[in-house]
């Protein structure tokens, strides 16, 4: 018996809620980047936001795309002129990433902000009108009576 693990699909998509149950017999190589970490959180019925950590990233140096069913965000450091300093120990980032999240029908992004090194992505599933389900009513016949007149003949 094999185990397939869907993690990857469930962070780097946004809306397609019923999909996954349907995923189950499917399998898909593990080939999940892990910069920058990111989270992706259901904020109302409707609404989602992707948080991700790009710390020592500037409004500048990040570019938000969104095309289609997808979602693209890079970010490029700058070249630093003049940089001498000598680390003993580097552990922060500035390589540049490019993540991409495919989004379901009727999602939009609707914001973004950068505040303490966290990128903040707000999204919107708007389902159209015609989409919707609706309500029928269901009506009662009202039957008429039938009389059958006999014939004198």
């Amino acid at each position: 018996m094999r185990h397939v693990d869907f993690s990857p699909l469930y962070r780097s998509t946004v809306g397609f809620d019923r999909l996954f149950t349907m995923l189950d017999s499917l399998g898909q190589p593990d080939q999940a980047q892990s910069y920058p970490p990111y989270n992706i959180e259901r904020t109302g019925e409707n609404t989602y936001r992707i948080t991700m950590a790009v710390a020592g990233f500037d409004e500048s140096e990040l570019s938000i795309e969104a095309r289609e069913h997808a979602l693209t965000i890079k970010g490029e450091k700058k070249d630093e002129a003049g940089e001498d300093a000598q680390y003993l120990y580097r552990g922060i980032a500035k390589r540049a990433f490019e993540r991409r999240f495919q989004l379901a029908d009727h999602v939009e992004v609707r914001a973004a902000s950068l505040k303490n090194g966290l990128l903040h992505i707000d999204l919107l599933r708007e389902i159209p009108e015609a989409m919707k389900p609706r309500r029928i009513e269901i009506a009662a016949v009202q039957r008429e009576a039938k009389q059958i007149e006999a014939q004198n003949g």
